[in-house]
């Protein structure tokens, strides 16, 4: 694909390579195979990019006379095209949503060498007040980390653990208390778990969640269930070896709160938060966040865009010019 400015309406025009002849329908197909073969994203997420490409193509060939496919679009058939998603009264989430896949797309193309240019690589959209999910910072989470191996030693190792699985997988409350024995593979070091509608999806976790588990089943969990002859093979127990409830969870993260040094109130899902925080902020595609969340939607994962105040500074730091220059004057 070429780049060309047409001179009547001084607007980029993103045009076909010279020789390629593939059309709309096979790009669209190529892209889900590799989402499916290469990406392994699952069935539902896989329908979700289809959706919102099939949605553009409709667009196009209800708006646009002159180049109705996918690889001949140009900047106003953007501009217009969101125009129309606001003016439908679309979450900004969701624009950004079929931004992302679009963006994905003729990315995927621009790989392949059937095209040149991203018609969606610089779009901004408006922007709109939502507040913001509350995470922690990592030197926060190092406190966290000090503190849940404080107390009894049996309870210590526990908590280490839940801490540990729960921060470096991301997963809900709701996800953690189910967790079996046979849920959980250290070995290759993932998790299966089971999340909203019953979807269920692999989670890899790191050596220190493994660590943290191997000393818990072996200090902890093992000790207290032959104690009080306990006999289920869910992974997570309170301090009488029956299964912990989200409540109990939730007690144990507020007990680590205290014995740290932070003055915030803890809940479990800032745990989360952090984890899909840390993941975009260190370069991870939004699609394989949604996927590690068990989002069904990419507009819910669209609220973990933001970076941390760090970030920002680092990012000021490194690449704005003048913040480098010196204020002394000359002699």
């Amino acid at each position: 694909m070429i780049k060309r400015v047409d001179t009547l309406s001084k607007r980029i025009v993103f045009c076909w390579k010279v020789g390629v002849k593939m059309d709309d329908r096979k790009n669209m197909d190529w892209f889900l195979k590799y989402l499916r073969s290469e990406r392994h994203y699952s069935e539902d997420t896989v329908q979700a990019y289809q959706n919102d490409l099939t949605e553009f193509l409709k667009f196009l060939n209800e708006t646009s006379k002159d180049h109705t496919s996918l690889i001949k679009i140009d900047s106003l058939d953007v501009e217009s095209y969101l125009t129309g998603l606001y003016d439908k009264k679309y979450a900004r989430n969701s624009i950004a949503q079929k931004v992302s896949a679009l963006r994905s797309f003729y990315s995927f193309l621009i790989k392949n060498e059937v095209i040149k240019n991203n018609p969606f690589e610089y779009v901004h959209l408006k922007n709109q007040n939502r507040r913001l999910p509350r995470f922690f910072y990592p030197t926060e989470m190092q406190a966290l980390f000090s503190a849940a191996k404080k107390g009894e030693r049996k309870l210590a190792f526990r908590n280490s653990a839940i801490l540990e699985v729960f921060y470096s997988t991301g997963i809900r409350v709701s996800e953690g208390v189910t967790i079996q024995l046979k849920d959980i593979d250290l070995e290759n070091q993932l998790i299966l778990v089971t999340g909203k509608g019953r979807k269920q999806r692999y989670l890899p976790f790191g050596k220190p969640a493994k660590q943290a588990v191997e000393n818990y089943l072996k200090e902890s969990r093992e000790p207290l269930m032959t104690k009080y002859h306990q006999k289920h093979d869910y992974l997570f127990i309170n301090h009488f070896g029956k299964p912990l409830t989200s409540r109990g969870i939730e007690y144990i993260l507020d007990g680590i709160i205290k014995q740290s040094s932070l003055t915030t109130n803890i809940h479990p899902h800032m745990l989360r938060h952090t984890f899909a925080t840390e993941m975009l902020n260190n370069g991870a595609d939004m699609r394989s966040v949604q996927e590690l969340l068990g989002h069904s939607s990419l507009s819910t994962t669209q609220i973990y865009t933001h970076v941390t105040k760090s970030h920002l500074m680092n990012d000021y730091q490194k690449y704005f010019p003048r913040n480098n220059q010196s204020l002394k004057p000359k002699k």
